[in-house]
């Protein structure tokens, strides 16, 4: 049991070292522990709830795959090899932030970011409606829709998210 687990915490300090999370992380994920931890069909049963519950997916996955390798103590430490290498990244780049916070060039960094964050957005709401098979207006009409609630009429994200995802049941059968 104690190298399961210990095969468990590398796995998924491995995964969330070389990938960002999302599609990337899944794929290494399943090549990583599918025949070795899981069934192929385990691994798809994981991915699904992670998918359909709120949260990190990432986080998610590693939970679910850890419970069903090693029970309580195998989503702590699939949970643990999950968080660890962002943590640890977050915490080094906030002190150098914060280091280099009266620095001129850090201000302007940031606002370089903010257009390239926009397209990522916009490439991911692309996806979203080239996904949609054929489906063009209904995801955004649901777009549009989500985007009132949230700027006009001040709805709550959480709100809008499980009334889109109602709608979703409902609209996308």
């Amino acid at each position: 049991m104690r190298n399961q687990l210990w095969a468990l915490f590398l796995t998924f300090l491995k995964v969330n070292l070389l990938t960002s999370s999302g599609p990337a992380s899944a794929g290494l994920l399943y090549t990583e522990v599918v025949g070795k931890l899981l069934t192929r069909e385990e691994f798809i049963e994981a991915v699904g709830y992670s998918s359909v519950l709120p949260g990190s997916d990432a986080l998610q996955l590693a939970m679910f795959v850890g419970y069903r390798v090693g029970g309580v103590a195998g989503a702590l430490i699939a949970c643990l090899g999950a968080v660890l290498p962002p943590t640890v990244i977050m915490l080094v780049v906030a002190a150098i932030l914060t280091r280099l916070r009266g620095e001129a060039w850090i201000s302007s960094f940031v606002k370089g970011l903010a257009p390239a964050l926009a397209a990522l957005l916009l490439i991911t709401v692309y996806q979203l409606i080239s996904e949609s098979h054929g489906q063009f207006w209904p995801p955004v009409a649901l777009g549009v829709i989500s985007l009132l609630a949230l700027t006009l009429f001040k709805v709550p994200p959480t709100i809008v998210l499980l009334a889109a995802g109602v709608v979703g049941i409902v609209w996308f059968r």
